[in-house]
């Protein structure tokens, strides 16, 4: 039978080495990066003096915004199970059907004409897998990783242009975050993995990264205030960081110490950057070389798991 589109590779632990060395590593890896030179400085809202949201990145805000409203039209049922709200699954199928529709319309006029019908197939993929698991009915930091490639893969499908790289992270990926929290909550999802102690949160991480970029160099907001609650309501509407920190005061309760054991120790961290580069590392260490999640990822022509090198130019 022909091979999918695109399937998971990494199928066992030995994998992982092709992963790290892949061209998909490098190129997920070098869009963070370049997302988080674009954020220094900048707050959530957009002005003259910050960053402007495109056409097309507006675009991708009101798909988002549709996602959202299906939450109203698709309200939790009733069942005895406190976790896992089965209505979620009814949700996900409704994206599975709707998803290449919808993004045919989004993306409409916006991707280099020579993209092939795969390569489309991809973003789709990428999209979908972006929201959480129908069959667990949990979201963690792989679903996310998800929606990081699927960003990532705007830009090279020629959707998306530098010019795009502050936007991408503080109007459209914050909406992505104000649209999972909503899906958390609504369907009582489990975090995939449940890492909450050991890693940063129970199911974010990549706005930490972003949200720390945007600190770098702020005079006013320093590390020791991470576990400060008020603080963190202060800021949530200008900062990605802070903006996770308010979401997991309302969630947890208890001395955040404890339930946030790994950010109480970031608080001791003397300044943004250093935070910024040390969540970087974490994210190498705790996600990407971690094979119960990469196992889950998808490959295709966009982010295949061929080696890097086979793609360098010369100089």
């Amino acid at each position: 039978p022909p091979r999918s589109a695109m399937e998971k590779l990494v199928r066992s632990p030995a994998n992982m080495r092709d992963w790290e060395r892949s061209l998909a590593y490098q190129e997920i890896l070098g869009f963070i990066a370049a997302v988080s030179s674009s954020v220094r400085g900048k707050p959530l809202q957009a002005g003259p003096d910050s960053y402007s949201v495109s056409e097309r990145c507006g675009r991708l805000n009101s798909l988002l915004a549709k996602l959202d409203s299906w939450i109203d039209e698709i309200p939790p049922v009733e069942q005895p199970a406190r976790f896992g709200n089965r209505a979620f699954k009814t949700w996900l199928q409704r994206l599975e059907s709707e998803a290449p529709g919808l993004l045919a319309d989004c993306l409409a006029d916006g991707l280099s004409q020579d993209l092939s019908e795969q390569r489309r197939a991809e973003l789709v993929r990428y999209f979908v897998e972006s929201f959480g698991n129908g069959t667990r009915i949990d979201y963690g930091t792989g679903h996310e990783l998800a929606f990081v490639a699927f960003l990532c893969c705007l830009f090279k499908a020629g959707f998306l242009v530098t010019a795009d790289c502050a936007a991408v992270a503080l109007s459209v990926f914050a909406r992505y975050l104000d649209l999972v929290r909503r899906l958390q909550v609504t369907y009582r999802m489990e975090p995939a993995g449940s890492h909450g102690v050991w890693c940063l949160d129970d199911f974010q991480f990549v706005p930490f990264i972003w949200g720390s970029a945007q600190l770098i160099g702020n005079p006013k907001v320093q590390p020791a205030d991470i576990p400060n609650r008020s603080k963190a309501e202060q800021l949530a509407k200008e900062n990605l960081f802070f903006g996770c920190l308010e979401y997991i005061f309302k969630v947890k309760s208890g001395p955040f110490e404890e339930h946030s054991s790994t950010l109480h120790g970031i608080s001791g961290v003397y300044s943004w950057d250093k935070v910024n580069s040390g969540l970087v590392k974490m994210y190498k260490a705790e996600i990407l070389a971690k094979f119960p999640i990469i196992q889950h990822f998808y490959f295709g022509e966009l982010l295949p798991l061929k080696p890097a090198s086979e793609f360098q130019r010369p100089v």
